[in-house]
């Protein structure tokens, strides 16, 4: 058993190390200046409601989700800020986290590390497209022609070198035709009624680098039936990690909700407010919420065809940890790190 595991784990190294060089087959090699553009968002800004019951049981709080420490001696946010640095330098990595956090010492204790200017704080949740944006307008401060990878901070993942080498992937193709937005999309092991699922169009395999497919549509948490038909036609889980130019993200937030757009220039002005924090509350009071999947991802296939990439992410255990159920599940599958390519020492719930 354990030979099989190894054999296996070699095969998911050899994977990657293939997939890091693959895209020479298609482009030519990045510039130094291309990778010195690439930056990072992580998305740490929900209160992971619907855990809140297990966290309780666990550590009598409150504590948002990515914040605790469900295996091992690292929580989520941080196996993510591990992750991230694979491909991106800590400098270059900015952090999204909502004000309330801020009541538990944890959250403290976890962004300590972080570069103090690039832990961004809103001042209330006004859903996940604000929620990006606010970043972004940071970012985009210190690096105006930022090529910008997104995480979300709740997502368990069993071979992060193997994941990453996806995302590095992503990067090769935005930076090549700056146009694109890259999703990546894991092949699902059962159809799960309560994930998004990204269906790809019927374009070749080969006409992008590593079985890169245009987007056809979203499905955001189908019934089981559909779930199992779109399964059944080759749909991806949507992990909502994301690769885009920022500039060319804007130009379709633009054209799409005019609106949203106007909120990233108020953020944008106001950083130059003396009184930032106020500023920034005010855009916020007046803010509609914007679900980023729902009002942007969603439409955009329709508004500009072909635009938007989704690349498959094979060999990876990945989850998103939005129940219960889910976590216990990974734990079990990540109790044999052989096989799963991690690490962590399993906790009991």
């Amino acid at each position: 058993m354990r030979r099989r595991c190894a054999r296996q784990l070699a095969a998911k190294h050899l994977l990657a190390s293939i997939l890091l060089k693959s895209r020479y087959m298609f482009y030519k090699p990045v510039s130094e200046t291309d990778v010195s553009n690439r930056c990072a968002i992580i998305l740490a800004a929900g209160d992971g409601v619907r855990l809140r019951p297990l966290v309780n049981s666990l550590r009598g709080d409150a504590l948002p989700k990515q914040y605790v420490k469900f295996f091992g001696d690292r929580s989520m946010l941080q196996f993510t800020f591990q992750r991230a640095q694979r491909l991106i330098p800590r400098e270059r990595i900015f952090t999204v986290v909502d004000q309330s956090h801020f009541e538990f010492a944890d959250v403290t204790q976890q962004l300590v590390d972080q570069p103090k200017m690039h832990v961004v704080i809103q001042p209330s949740n006004r859903g996940t497209a604000i929620g990006l944006l606010l970043p972004l307008a940071h970012l985009l401060e210190r690096h105006p022609d930022a090529t910008v990878a997104v995480f979300p901070s709740d997502h368990f993942i069993s071979d992060d070198d193997l994941f990453m080498a996806h995302v590095d992937a992503a990067f090769g193709i935005v930076e090549q035709d700056s146009a694109k937005i890259v999703l990546l999309g894991i092949p699902p092991r059962v159809a799960e009624p309560e994930y998004g699922y990204i269906v790809p169009a019927g374009d070749p395999p080969s006409a992008f680098p590593c079985d890169a497919r245009i987007v056809s549509r979203f499905v955001e948490k189908p019934s089981l039936g559909v779930a199992q038909e779109i399964v059944s036609r080759g749909g991806l889980w949507n992990t909502l990690v994301m690769v885009f130019r920022a500039q060319s993200f804007l130009s379709y937030v633009r054209a799409m909700n005019n609106q949203l757009y106007s909120c990233f220039w108020r953020i944008r002005d106001a950083l130059g407010a003396h009184s930032l924090i106020r500023a920034i509350e005010k855009i916020y009071e007046r803010a509609q919420p914007v679900n980023l999947s729902k009002s942007f991802l969603e439409e955009l296939p329709h508004r500009c065809p072909s635009q938007l990439l989704v690349l498959p992410v094979r060999g990876v255990y990945w989850c998103d940890c939005g129940s219960e159920e889910r976590i216990v599940k990974f734990l079990g599958h990540a109790a044999n790190p052989a096989c799963a390519g991690a690490t962590p020492r399993r906790k009991s719930l």
